[in-house]
């Protein structure tokens, strides 16, 4: 029969050992035991955090919270409607943190930035979703929207809609985004496809597209960065800017 927690030594407990010698010195099953509180009847809250970080098929440790639904959660037993919701809560805020404090430093005029602020919200996705960024005349974002979940596709996204909302916002350039669930950034047919439809149409309207950002697992693709699309300012691949008309 496992041991209750207050069995335990005082320094091998989660909250003790916090206290004392800070969050830092926590294990990720420590950090999610102290989030959980308590445990189930013969197993402690640290054996269900354990647990947690082995439930995603996908991969295992904390990076797995972000493929593990609530229901799944609460399939553990110990872990009930509350506990899970408590978890994948955790798990926003973290990508938040992220974003936040990037936030402070991004300016929409460099790929490596804006990859960087949105790495977190999408990197973790299981399917494709494709963000349309619409900015304004000084590089700053007016407004983003999801245009499409599920496979990109250029019979499924219409560049109509796209410059509907570009003109709804008097957009003057815009910036389409999206991830790869397999972690490879490297864009398909059917990216470079709907990168060039996009592009051709904007020389039409007077909306340029920028830029062409494909997410993977901690690693990104420009279309600017790549000479795949032609806005760019400057012969150097590292740091290049977009071109404002």
């Amino acid at each position: 029969m496992n041991k209750r927690m207050s069995d335990l030594p005082e320094d091998e407990r989660p909250y003790e050992k916090c206290f004392k010698y800070g969050p830092s010195v926590l294990s990720d099953a420590e950090l999610l035991a102290v989030i959980i509180r308590t445990g189930a009847k013969g197993e402690q809250s640290l054996e269900l955090a354990r647990k947690i970080l082995q439930l995603s098929k996908l991969c295992n440790g904390i990076l797995g919270i972000n493929h593990c639904s609530i229901e799944e959660l609460m399939n553990i037993k110990g872990i009930g409607k509350v506990k899970a919701i408590q978890v994948k809560c955790v798990a926003e805020l973290a990508k938040r943190f992220r974003q936040a404090t990037v936030s402070d430093k991004l300016v929409f005029d460099q790929p490596k930035l804006i990859a960087e602020y949105y790495m977190e919200e999408l990197r973790h996705e299981e399917q494709e979703k494709l963000l349309l960024l619409m900015l304004n005349t000084k590089s700053m974002l007016i407004k983003e929207k999801v245009l499409s979940i599920g496979t990109v596709n250029t019979s499924i996204i219409s560049p109509r809609e796209v410059f509907i909302e570009a003109l709804k916002c008097n957009a003057v350039n815009i910036i389409l985004l999206h991830n790869h669930p397999s972690g490879d950034s490297t864009p398909s047919s059917e990216d470079i496809r709907l990168t060039e439809r996009i592009r051709q149409c904007g020389q039409i309207t007077g909306i340029k597209l920028l830029d062409h950002i494909v997410i993977g697992d901690n690693n990104y693709t420009s279309f600017l960065e790549e000479d795949m699309i032609c806005n760019l300012e400057g012969d150097e691949k590292s740091g290049r800017q977009y071109i404002w008309n």
